[in-house]
Protein backbone atom coordinates (compact mmCIF):
# COMPACT_ATOMS: atom_id res chain seq x y z
CA UNK A 1 0.00 0.00 0.00
CA UNK A 2 2.70 2.27 0.72
CA UNK A 3 4.92 1.93 -1.83
CA UNK A 4 1.85 2.33 -4.50
CA UNK A 5 1.12 5.38 -2.61
CA UNK A 6 4.29 6.68 -3.20
CA UNK A 7 4.73 5.19 -7.10
CA UNK A 8 1.33 7.29 -7.24
CA UNK A 9 2.90 10.48 -6.03
CA UNK A 10 5.77 10.17 -7.76
CA UNK A 11 3.90 9.59 -11.24
CA UNK A 12 1.78 12.72 -10.43
CA UNK A 13 5.22 14.79 -9.72
CA UNK A 14 7.02 13.99 -12.44
CA UNK A 15 3.98 14.83 -14.72
CA UNK A 16 3.28 18.11 -12.91
CA UNK A 17 6.94 18.49 -13.97
CA UNK A 18 6.46 17.74 -17.85
CA UNK A 19 3.51 20.18 -17.93
CA UNK A 20 5.83 23.06 -16.08
CA UNK A 21 8.57 22.13 -18.50
CA UNK A 22 6.05 22.48 -21.17
CA UNK A 23 4.40 25.66 -20.43
CA UNK A 24 8.34 27.10 -19.46
CA UNK A 25 9.73 26.17 -23.07
CA UNK A 26 6.30 28.11 -24.58
CA UNK A 27 7.20 30.52 -22.21
CA UNK A 28 11.03 31.02 -23.41
CA UNK A 29 9.91 30.89 -26.75
CA UNK A 30 7.42 33.82 -26.63
CA UNK A 31 9.53 36.08 -24.53
CA UNK A 32 12.26 35.25 -27.37
CA UNK A 33 9.74 36.13 -30.16
CA UNK A 34 8.78 39.16 -28.17
CA UNK A 35 12.44 40.56 -28.04
CA UNK A 36 12.85 39.76 -31.77
CA UNK A 37 9.31 41.80 -32.08
CA UNK A 38 11.03 45.08 -30.26
CA UNK A 39 14.30 44.85 -31.93
CA UNK A 40 11.85 44.73 -35.00
CA UNK A 41 10.80 47.96 -33.74
CA UNK A 42 13.55 49.78 -33.16
CA UNK A 43 14.34 48.64 -36.50
CA UNK A 44 12.24 49.84 -38.54
CA UNK A 45 11.76 53.28 -36.63
CA UNK A 46 15.17 53.38 -37.84
CA UNK A 47 14.29 52.54 -41.31
CA UNK A 48 11.23 54.92 -41.39
CA UNK A 49 13.28 57.53 -40.57
CA UNK A 50 11.53 57.86 -37.52
CA UNK A 51 13.97 57.82 -35.30
CA UNK A 52 17.89 58.10 -35.67
CA UNK A 53 19.86 55.64 -37.56
CA UNK A 54 22.36 54.57 -34.79
CA UNK A 55 24.88 51.78 -36.37
CA UNK A 56 25.74 50.07 -32.50
CA UNK A 57 21.71 49.64 -32.50
CA UNK A 58 21.85 48.11 -36.01
CA UNK A 59 24.48 45.75 -34.97
CA UNK A 60 22.68 44.73 -31.50
CA UNK A 61 19.78 44.10 -33.42
CA UNK A 62 21.67 41.46 -35.79
CA UNK A 63 23.35 39.79 -32.69
CA UNK A 64 20.18 39.58 -31.40
CA UNK A 65 18.61 37.73 -34.01
CA UNK A 66 21.17 35.60 -34.33
CA UNK A 67 21.40 34.64 -30.44
CA UNK A 68 17.29 33.69 -31.45
CA UNK A 69 18.29 31.81 -34.29
CA UNK A 70 20.86 29.34 -32.48
CA UNK A 71 18.25 29.24 -29.25
CA UNK A 72 14.64 28.81 -30.70
CA UNK A 73 15.11 25.65 -32.79
CA UNK A 74 15.53 23.99 -29.05
CA UNK A 75 12.32 25.41 -27.67
CA UNK A 76 10.06 23.20 -29.66
CA UNK A 77 10.01 20.16 -28.22
CA UNK A 78 7.61 17.42 -29.53
CA UNK A 79 5.86 17.91 -25.66
CA UNK A 80 5.26 21.59 -26.24
CA UNK A 81 2.51 21.48 -29.29
CA UNK A 82 0.13 22.94 -27.08
CA UNK A 83 -0.38 24.67 -23.88
CA UNK A 84 0.87 27.44 -22.75
CA UNK A 85 -1.21 29.58 -25.26
CA UNK A 86 1.17 28.52 -28.18
CA UNK A 87 0.84 30.40 -31.13
CA UNK A 88 3.04 27.14 -32.99
CA UNK A 89 1.38 25.13 -35.84
CA UNK A 90 1.35 21.45 -35.49
CA UNK A 91 3.20 21.53 -39.30
CA UNK A 92 6.08 23.16 -37.16
CA UNK A 93 6.87 19.50 -36.02
CA UNK A 94 5.54 17.70 -39.40
CA UNK A 95 8.67 19.81 -40.79
CA UNK A 96 11.04 20.11 -38.53
CA UNK A 97 14.19 20.09 -41.07
CA UNK A 98 12.49 22.66 -42.84
CA UNK A 99 11.41 24.65 -40.14
CA UNK A 100 15.13 24.07 -38.27
CA UNK A 101 16.62 24.94 -41.96
CA UNK A 102 14.96 28.68 -41.62
CA UNK A 103 16.58 29.63 -38.29
CA UNK A 104 19.60 28.50 -39.91
CA UNK A 105 19.08 30.97 -42.75
CA UNK A 106 17.54 33.88 -40.44
CA UNK A 107 20.85 33.32 -38.09
CA UNK A 108 23.15 33.18 -41.29
CA UNK A 109 21.79 36.44 -43.08
CA UNK A 110 21.59 38.15 -39.32
CA UNK A 111 25.16 37.45 -38.93
CA UNK A 112 25.71 38.47 -42.48
CA UNK A 113 23.92 42.02 -41.75
CA UNK A 114 25.73 42.61 -38.87
CA UNK A 115 28.85 42.51 -41.29
CA UNK A 116 27.87 44.60 -44.01
CA UNK A 117 25.92 47.62 -42.15
CA UNK A 118 27.91 51.07 -42.02
CA UNK A 119 25.18 53.19 -42.68
CA UNK A 120 21.72 54.10 -43.17
CA UNK A 121 21.29 52.79 -46.71
CA UNK A 122 23.45 49.53 -46.07
CA UNK A 123 21.16 48.87 -42.87
CA UNK A 124 17.55 49.65 -44.75
CA UNK A 125 19.35 47.08 -47.70
CA UNK A 126 20.30 44.30 -44.89
CA UNK A 127 17.75 45.34 -42.43
CA UNK A 128 14.70 44.35 -45.32
CA UNK A 129 16.35 41.19 -46.43
CA UNK A 130 16.62 39.99 -42.75
CA UNK A 131 13.32 40.55 -42.10
CA UNK A 132 11.63 38.30 -44.55
CA UNK A 133 12.70 35.68 -42.95
CA UNK A 134 10.15 36.04 -40.01
CA UNK A 135 7.37 37.13 -42.54
CA UNK A 136 8.27 33.52 -43.99
CA UNK A 137 8.29 31.66 -40.83
CA UNK A 138 5.60 32.93 -39.70
CA UNK A 139 3.46 32.65 -43.15
CA UNK A 140 4.20 28.84 -42.79
CA UNK A 141 4.58 28.03 -39.06
CA UNK A 142 2.50 30.60 -36.96
CA UNK A 143 -0.89 30.46 -35.89
CA UNK A 144 -2.50 33.59 -37.46
CA UNK A 145 -4.79 35.53 -34.58
CA UNK A 146 -8.87 36.24 -35.59
CA UNK A 147 -8.64 40.20 -34.68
Amino acid sequence: MIIRTVLAGAALAIGITAIVAQEDVIKARKALMKENGDQAKVGAGMAKGEQPFDLAKAKAIFAAYQDAAAKMPNLFPENSKTGGDTEALPKIWESMDDFKAKFVKFGQDAKDAEGSVSDLDSFKAAFGTVQKNCGGCHETYRLKKKT
